[in-house]
């Protein structure tokens, strides 16, 4: 039974009409550090209209995710992408999303997804093949640039030009403005003829137009390609037989080429940067891919050997969760960690303050591979390290991301080593994602 309202739970109360948003507009990561270090693992504050309660222990975050998750919905942040996004996966609720998840969880079995490891070697081969010893990269704009490039081959069996090419110009539009909306905790509605908003509609239509004509045509020639789209055309309902509508394949396909790619380009760019300042770590990472590899390109046979790979990789994403915070919105009268929630109410796991917890990680700030390869996972608490979120709603792609960014390591990391550009001021910048801002410098030196 819920023993305390949120008007109890210690907390900042922040200015008299805004509450915290000056604070955590100012300095997001930051804000949420600070308020886990004086109020605890639970805290209450305000947030223009909102009730807003910050939730840091794996426990309550398990309650939340999993034993009370048909209480809330996504948050209202989350919910501006909505125009872009339709009723696909991420923001579907209910017994739309359970429908939703059915049909497209095929497309996404291990077998399945193992059948794209081929196409992700080669698109890396093929980008790392022009770099030169010496060049000076960004390092973030190469990974967005590569899986890009993969998510439009497996997706819709294309290559970055023509149609493709397109899309990922307006989604990079689409995907800045939803990432400034995210930070500035402004949620302008779409209708409102700003210059903003009349920007993200033309990116909107463009890319819409794009997806439709895909859809179209593979709808037309029922023609299976071996991309998820085609899976996804296929997909039939167990309990009516029924298909996938043209508006719910527009949606599903929008969700995926939209969070297939910079989740995992932005995981990639906080690994390069850390085994840039970590050359112990990336020492230990080329001997283990000159004994399982030597000179032959990675393949899906080699991810059970390639250990080291998978542990940086789980480090990097403890450090620099993609998605830095999930974030839920109360439906009904609910109660969260012994406390009351009214409808409306908003939940906020802040991800980037738990995987650094000292109570479950030694020497939290470190980056230290060596951590995951001992029995740490099977002695945390369950919800202390969630890169991929959890409970049902957990990303249905992470078999997907983890084995694209397991082979683009070892493919990059068996012919170059990476060091940082001296001079850099390199912040994590919380938009849809924690990007390295204003990107990341490195300079490439070929392996011997």
């Amino acid at each position: 039974m819920a023993t305390a309202t949120l008007e109890r739970v210690p907390g900042p109360k922040g200015g008299y009409f805004a509450g915290s948003t000056a604070q955590f507009r100012r300095d997001q990561l930051g804000f949420y550090a600070a308020c886990a270090r004086q109020y605890g693992d639970v805290v209450a504050t305000r947030m223009g209209p909102f009730r807003v309660l910050l939730i840091y222990h794996p426990d309550a975050i398990e309650e939340l995710l999993v034993a009370r998750n048909r209480d809330f919905v996504k948050s209202p942040g989350v919910r501006l992408l909505r125009p872009l996004l339709g009723e696909g996966l991420l923001l579907s609720e209910n017994e739309t999303w359970l429908r939703q998840r059915r049909l497209i969880q095929p497309a996404f079995h291990r077998q399945r997804v193992a059948g794209y490891g081929d196409v992700m070697t080669r698109l890396a081969q093929r980008y790392v093949s022009g770099w030169k010893d010496g060049d000076v990269i960004d390092v973030h704009a190469e990974m967005m640039a590569l899986t890009q490039a993969i998510v439009a081959k497996t997706l819709f069996d294309a290559d970055v030009s023509g149609d493709a090419h397109d899309a990922i110009q307006a989604a990079k539009v689409l995907a800045e403005d939803f990432g400034a909306r995210l930070k500035s905790f402004r949620l302008i509605p779409y209708w409102l003829p700003t210059p903003r908003n009349l920007r993200s509609r033309r990116a909107v239509r463009r890319l819409d137009a794009v997806v439709h004509r895909i859809i179209e045509e593979r709808q037309q020639t029922q023609e299976d390609r071996g991309d998820l789209l085609s899976m996804l055309v296929s997909a039939r309902d167990a309990d009516d037989g029924s298909r996938m509508s043209a508006q719910q394949l527009r949606d599903e396909v929008m969700t995926i080429f939209m969070a297939g790619h910079e989740t995992t380009a932005v995981a990639l760019s906080w690994t390069w940067y850390l085994l840039a300042q970590h050359p112990d770590v990336d020492a230990r990472l080329a001997a283990e891919l000159r004994q399982v590899l030597g000179d032959r390109p990675a393949t899906v046979t080699d991810l059970p050997r390639l250990k080291y790979v998978e542990a940086i990789l789980t480090e990097a994403m403890r450090l620099y969760p993609p998605a830095y915070g999930l974030g839920r919105q109360a439906v009904r009268a609910t109660e969260l960690a012994g406390h009351a929630i009214a409808p409306s109410d908003i939940v906020i796991v802040p991800t980037w303050v738990v995987h650094r917890d000292p109570r479950w990680f030694d020497d939290p700030e470190a980056f230290r591979p060596e951590r995951w390869q001992g029995d740490l996972a099977q002695r945390l608490p369950r919800y202390a390290y969630f890169p991929f979120g959890g409970g049902p709603r957990q990303c249905i792609g992470n078999g997907f991301a983890m084995m694209e960014a397991i082979l683009i390591v070892a493919t990059i990391a068996q012919r170059f080593q990476l060091s940082l550009v001296p001079g850099q001021r390199i912040t994590p910048a919380p938009y849809v994602t924690v990007r390295p801002e204003p990107g990341i410098r490195v300079r490439l030196a070929r392996r011997a």
